[in-house]
This record gives C-alpha cells, structure tokens and sequence, in this order.
C-alpha cells in the first residue's frame, strides 16, 4: 500500500519525533507509528525505529540530569516542579525499576532526568529503559494490526 509518507521518509519522521517526544517537546509518536503501520511500514521496522529515537531521546534527558543545569531542566526540559517531584517520589518507591515506565506520559520525561541526577548506572538505564518503550510501541503495532483484521 503507497501512503503519504514514503518510507524512508515516514522512518526518518518516526525517529525524530519519537526523539523529540521524549525530550524537548511534549508530543507523541504513537500516532505516527500507528499511520504507518496503516500505511504498510512493517510492524517490527517500525516499532523498533520508534524504540530506538524514543530510548536515545531519553538518554538526552538522563545526560541533562546527570550534567545540567536547573537552568536545562526548567527551560529545555520544561519540567515543572511538580513534575520533578512526582518523578522523584515514583522513583524512590520503586528505584531503578520505575525507568520501565520511562514511557508514561507527564512522568516519564522526569523519571529519566532524575535517573541521570542520581547516577543511576548508565549500562542499567540503557537496559531498562528501551525495554518499556519497545513494549509499549509493540502493544501498539499489535493491536493497530489486530484492528486491520
């Protein structure tokens, strides 16, 4: 099936945007994952292009914390501190686990820049962190392909 978006050009924009949507922008990309699987963009391709700008975006966030600034968190980031606390008081509660909901809206963002300000180990971050994201972009692939049944 040919869609709007052509695919090297539908993967280029799912990358960036999930790059952006866990960064600096307070956007999704789910919608794009879901419109070009429509579209006919393999499901797998496409899930794990979204995993990977949506994990190395968060990377960008954990680095933030790690070397930032108030400065970086509150203009760049645009985090609120209510934001940062409910990230801090999630993240407290259940540690290091708490990354695999890195990808939940409003929380998400924080938890990886509070990850990065309490040097959580990078090697676990980069485990933890790509392995809730994929799931949440896999249960999206399945159920839009269930749903083109």
């Amino acid at each position: 099936m040919t869609g709007m978006l052509s695919p090297p050009y539908g993967l280029v924009s799912l990358f960036g945007l999930s790059f952006l949507a866990s960064t600096l922008v307070p956007l999704g990309s789910e919608w794009l994952l879901i419109l070009l699987i429509v579209q006919g963009q393999p499901a797998p391709t496409a899930v794990a292009v979204a995993t990977l700008g949506n994990s190395l975006g968060a990377v960008t966030t954990y680095l933030i914390g790690s070397f930032g600034s108030d400065y970086l968190t509150g203009r760049l980031l645009r985090l609120s501190d209510r934001d940062l606390h409910r990230a801090r008081t999630v993240y407290r509660r259940f540690g290091v686990w708490s990354l695999l909901l890195s990808w939940v809206p409003v929380v998400g963002d924080p938890l990886c820049l509070v990850a990065g300000a309490l040097r959580t180990s990078l090697p676990l971050f980069l485990v933890l962190v790509p392995l809730g994201k994929v799931c949440r972009y896999a249960a999206l692939a399945f159920f839009t392909l269930q749903g083109l049944r």
